[in-house]
């Protein structure tokens, strides 16, 4: 009989007001190792706000969230991150002017603690660029490894960061609307980039793009109004009445059934 997974990220009970409004009201949720998880739901429903209460950029209210079975809920963005518990965010934050190369180099040596070695001559720093280049091969980058960033396509742009984000040893990885601005075809490659992460790395994407959550989500939670609605499997999440009417109405529903029919 095989083992059942473990847990990498519990949610129990997540709250969060500011002032009268609130954003994120009593929401639990978990991610296997292993998941594969998509989270969606309307403009304005509070998908932010959860991101960034799991990955501690706010505090809650109410409610606790655990890592592997250890207690973060009051610990900071940095100790999450060093925890295993790392964010790629909608708008990239890339180096523009350094190359490919060089924004993967600077995020790897700052995740083995030692930032101060992009100063050092390449050949004390062997290990460093052995694994800057792994992701560089691993991201499908190899062909714009010496350009700068500011000269690649965006959706290129957006492999940089996901490269950025495995160079710190992701163990629970939160990729915060990676479709967001990439031309229809460049989400094969965004596509391919997700499908050869690592198994073992509980991944939750945050997305609007109904393709892409079809592609990569094998189970989908769906956010309303700051609260869970309902999860389940994509098929059954994207068929539900109720799902297609608050998260897209009328107007998106030939999208949405167009996501739906290979699903």
């Amino acid at each position: 009989m095989s083992a059942t997974p473990s847990i990498a990220l519990e949610a129990n009970g997540l709250s969060k007001r500011f002032g009268a409004l609130h954003v994120t009201q009593d929401v639990s949720l978990s991610l296997l190792v292993g998941a594969r998880t998509a989270l969606i739901g309307p403009n304005g429903a509070g998908k932010t706000t959860l991101v960034n209460l799991l990955t501690g950029v706010i505090q809650p209210d109410q409610g606790r969230l655990r890592l592997f079975g250890e207690e973060v809920t009051s610990a900071s963005a940095a100790a999450r991150t060093r925890k295993g518990l790392v964010r790629t965010f909608q708008i990239s934050s890339l180096f523009a002017q350094l190359s490919v190369f060089e924004n993967i180099f600077i995020a790897v040596a700052q995740a083995a603690g030692r930032g101060f070695c992009i100063w050092h001559a390449a050949g004390r720093q062997k290990d460093l660029l052995e694994r800057t280049e792994q992701l560089v091969v691993q991201l499908k980058l190899e062909a714009d490894r010496h350009n700068k960033v500011n000269e690649i396509a965006y959706g290129r742009q957006r492999l940089v960061e996901i490269a950025l984000a495995l160079a710190l040893m992701p163990r629970v990885l939160l990729l915060d609307e990676p479709a967001a601005g990439i031309p229809s075809n460049e989400l094969d490659l965004l596509h391919g980039a997700i499908e050869s992460l690592p198994r073992d790395i509980a991944v939750l994407m945050i997305e609007h793009d109904m393709e892409m959550v079809r592609r990569f989500a094998t189970d989908v939670s769906v956010l309303v109004n700051g609260a869970l609605l309902m999860s389940g499997r994509p098929a059954e999440v994207m068929s539900h009445p109720e799902v297609q009417s608050v998260y897209l109405g009328a107007a998106g529903k030939k999208r949405f059934d167009g996501a739906l029919a290979h699903a």
